[in-house]
């Protein structure tokens, strides 16, 4: 082979190797260019997606808070909803236990009505019957008895006193009454005697007897139920009426009490 031929040769396989190394260089700088841009691409990923399941760790936390909270308050509700179950429960208890005492009371209402058309006249007979015993009885404290009897009337006539109440106050008077008959008393009064009104001391000895002595104790009389007055007697019982006006007043001790009495025809 001739000499300058394989020069040539020669230069032509170098420069054929530095072409193909500069290609290779060209190459690897272009894949690196391209690795790093990949490489930023990935990690511009890689940190959006660190941020995304940051933000999805967030909500998620705020969604497991707000179950919590809507458990918490749905376990309140049912306790509610069970305690008001119950309430209800106790009020229809109650409600029913008011109508029946409702319907009972009704007809308490409606017998105590029927009883008040039977006993309302009944009272005022008992009233009359008071007033006219009053009136016929040996006046003693006559003034006191009949405003009691007046009393009883007006009491008839008021809306805001019920039957119960009407039927005892007469039930009092009665009994009044009917202790006059088992008590003996010693007061002081006026008495109009021969026409001139004085100061005297009243004796009554149940409804035996009914006598007046005055003050100094030398004047005495018996009342007279038949004649309707008083009788003088003449100072026959003076000092035993001063002596029984001092056990009514229990300013002696007890003893035989000695009085006139007049009998059913008048007589002494």
């Amino acid at each position: 082979m001739p000499k300058a031929y394989s020069s040539s040769n020669a230069l032509l396989h170098r420069g054929l190797i530095t072409a193909i190394a500069s290609f290779f260089v060209l190459i690897a700088l272009i894949f690196q260019a391209n690795a790093q841009e990949v490489l930023a691409q990935v990690q511009s990923t890689t940190d959006g997606t660190v941020t995304d399941g940051s933000n999805s760790q967030k909500k998620i936390d705020k969604l497991d808070d707000q179950t919590a909270e809507l458990v918490m308050e749905y376990r309140a509700a049912v306790r509610q909803l069970d305690e008001l179950r119950e309430y209800n429960g106790q009020l229809e208890k109650l409600i029913k236990a008011q109508r029946e005492e409702m319907v009972k009371i009704r007809q308490e209402i409606e017998d105590v009505t029927t009883i008040d058309r039977t006993i309302i006249p009944h009272m005022f007979k008992m009233i009359d019957g008071l007033e006219a015993f009053v009136n016929l009885d040996t006046p003693f404290l006559i003034d006191e008895r009949k405003a009691r009897v007046a009393r009883l009337r007006e009491l008839m006539d008021r809306s805001d006193a019920n039957p119960a109440e009407k039927y005892r106050k007469i039930l009092e008077a009665f009994e009044i009454e009917n202790e006059y008959g088992r008590t003996i008393e010693a007061y002081e009064g006026e008495l109009t005697v021969e026409g001139v009104e004085r100061t005297v001391n009243f004796l009554r000895l149940g409804r035996v007897s009914w006598l007046y002595q005055t003050l100094d104790g030398e004047e005495s009389g018996v009342w007279s139920q038949a004649a309707g007055d008083w009788v003088d007697l003449d100072g026959d019982f003076d000092a035993e009426i001063r002596t029984n006006l001092r056990i009514a007043r229990e300013q002696a001790a007890p003893n035989l009490m000695v009085v006139p009495l007049f009998g059913a025809n008048g007589g002494n």
